[in-house]
């Protein structure tokens, strides 16, 4: 695994200090005559940032410290190549499209770059497509159909238990509502979807095609044959080169190398405290390191948005389990935090989020148009900026996305669900008392009269007219016509509807942004700062005593929907649930569906 101590930065290359665990294979002993192989292993999805529990030992994988490490490697001249090593790896395309940047860096020095993997699944090629080989353990499969989504509608399902879902959007193209309130897509949310999935699927195949020099009928009959298929299939339709028994790889790499191989593990390994686990007396130790950020060199801070935007503090899971929510106090905290820190010269606002409340999203775009004040602000974007999350983007001096980015959504939805019939069905009586012109508005069993309605609809009407002047306001030449009402577009074409400035990853703002300040040597810091080990346990046990049912009752609930829906279907719903969720304490949402999965 790869994770990233502390960076140093004089642009490329990085002088860093970096952690890389090799896979099981035992490294091999070099001669003056061998060549040096560094083995890096992938499995999971990398982290945005360290998510806490360094105290356990290195801590989480981030994106940034494998792009990081594999520029570092490209300058040392001990090693001639990478070997990376898949082991159920779980990457998104644009987590893809920055390491394979990484790639190409680290190949136009002369080295090489080796693929393997026991199976190869659609973003797994789409990896393989930058490196130099691609190589299948013997007996392993390739898979590579093309893409599909699915689409729940529960409009029924919700009527045929007796709840009203009363939900309003501002925007023919957001259909953030219409997974609650439709049996099937409108029209203007069919052709928004279904142009981002062509969008989506040529920026796959043109990585295919340019990696592994295949033409369009060459790669439309590699999908044919592959859509499930042995080694010797995937290497006739071009999509992978060599299948190789595991214990014969090192003799494959020396013919490639026409040398003696060193594979090579922990090559800039430094040693972190870690906790002993045989010392009782250590857990309590751990308490009284100072875990506190201390900056002392020039620095670019990065300050992550991720995940649903919610008031409050940031939180991992959500009513329906699974997710992550980053809260308005969480981010107003950390810039306060960055506008002390005088060595902090520029800050990278890296989001990758679908939106959620409208009023933490104004929270958040009123703190990063604070923090210009003092430093440079610039956006990278990775997953995606939807709704809230582009409505925070527009603050931003300059934004960076990857091609296959999601951004958009210029949009509202609000309203709320009203579940008397269900409550006449379960026979629960409801005594409802209200005070007040309005105090009824909200009413859980009744649903919204056609006054009611109108009100909401001015209510959202005026947010919908004060994000698209945050959007016109910070993104000169945008055309909202072609962009707003809930559009959907991918990076590759945000660039060119003046929605965002540059193609490129978080590695590449930092460095240009550093660039433009004339920082020569400088250090990366991340923001919000992970929990340190007495606060993650006491997070730990405040959960604990405070609400235990409470925690209980999400996980049963995260593992009904789980098995009834699947795990493909559930990640794919989960974020938009969550979202809708928050109607539970507010009427006007900035959210888009976050329902793109590629397999």
């Amino acid at each position: 695994m790869f994770t990233l101590k502390s960076m140093r930065n004089c642009s490329r290359p990085i002088a860093a200090a970096i952690v890389l665990s090799a896979s099981s294979m035992s490294a091999l002993a070099g001669t003056d005559d061998s060549v040096s192989i560094a083995v890096l292993e992938l499995s999971g999805t990398p982290a945005e940032m360290d998510a806490g529990f360094t105290w356990l030992g290195e801590g989480a994988d981030t994106l940034l410290g494998l792009v990081n490490t594999i520029d570092t490697l490209a300058y040392d001249d001990e090693f001639s190549g990478i070997l990376i090593r898949l082991k159920d790896s779980a990457m998104g395309t644009t987590q893809i499209e920055e390491l394979g940047q990484a790639i190409e860096r680290f190949k136009s020095e002369g080295k090489s770059v080796h693929l393997f993997a026991e199976g190869y699944n659609t973003p797994d090629l789409l990896l393989g497509s930058f490196a130099d080989e691609v190589i299948l353990q013997s007996g392993g499969f390739v898979s590579f159909p093309g893409l599909h989504m699915e689409e729940m509608f529960l409009a029924d399902t919700l009527s045929w238990i007796g709840v009203k879902a009363q939900l309003v959007q501002v925007g023919a193209y957001k259909g953030a509502n219409e997974q609650m309130t439709r049996s099937a897509p409108s029209p203007e949310w069919d052709e928004n979807i279904s142009g981002l999935l062509d969008s989506m699927y040529s920026n796959i195949r043109t990585m295919v095609k340019d990696g592994r020099d295949l033409n369009d009928r060459q790669l439309d009959q590699a999908m044919e044959i592959a859509w499930t298929a042995d080694g010797d299939d995937a290497i006739e339709a071009g999509l992978i080169d060599f299948v190789v028994d595991l214990p014969d790889l090192n003799d494959h790499l020396e013919d490639f190398y026409d040398a003696d191989v060193s594979w090579v593990k922990d090559p800039y390994a430094v040693n972190s405290p870690q906790m002993d686990f045989t010392n009782p007396l250590s857990f309590l130790s751990m308490l009284g390191e100072d875990t506190a950020l201390h900056i002392d060199h020039p620095t670019i801070a990065v300050l992550h948005i991720n995940g649903t935007i919610i008031d409050g503090d940031s939180s991992s899971g959500g009513m329906f389990g699974g997710g992550q929510s980053v809260g308005s106090r969480t981010i107003r905290n950390s810039i306060e935090a960055i506008l002390k820190e005088d060595l902090i010269e520029g800050v990278i606002v890296r989001i990758d989020s679908p939106g959620g409340s409208a009023i933490a999203s104004e929270v958040m775009w009123q703190g990063i148009e604070r923090l210009k004040t003092e430093k440079p602000v610039w956006v990278s974007v990775g997953g995606m900026a939807a709704s809230g999350g582009y409505y925070v983007l527009a603050a931003g001096d300059k934004v960076f996305v990857n091609p296959s980015s999601v951004v958009g959504s210029i949009g509202v939805v609000g309203g709320k669900y009203a579940m008397g019939e269900l409550y006449e069905k379960a026979q629960i009586r409801i005594v409802e008392r209200s005070r007040g012109p309005m105090g009824g508005l909200f009413s859980a069993s009744k649903p919204w009269d056609a006054s009611q309605l109108k009100v909401i609809r001015e209510q959202m009407t005026e947010t919908y007219d004060l994000f698209t002047s945050r959007v016109t306001q910070g993104r000169d030449g945008i055309v909202l016509s072609e962009t707003a009402e809930g559009r959907l577009f991918l990076g590759s074409d945000a660039v060119k509807l003046h929605m965002a400035d540059e193609i490129g990853g978080l590695d590449d703002a930092i460095n240009e942004l550093a660039a433009e300040r004339e920082m020569g040597d400088f250090d990366v810091v991340h923001y919000p700062q992970p929990p340190s080990f007495e606060e993650s346990i006491g997070n730990m046990l405040g959960g604990f005593l405070q609400a235990p049912g409470m925690s209980v009752g999400n996980a049963q609930l995260e593992m009904t929907l789980r098995s009834l829906l699947g795990d493909r279907r559930y990640e794919s719903v989960v974020e938009t649930l969550n979202g809708l969720a928050l109607l539970r304490d507010e009427s006007v949402l900035l959210i888009s569906p976050k329902a793109l999965i590629i397999r």
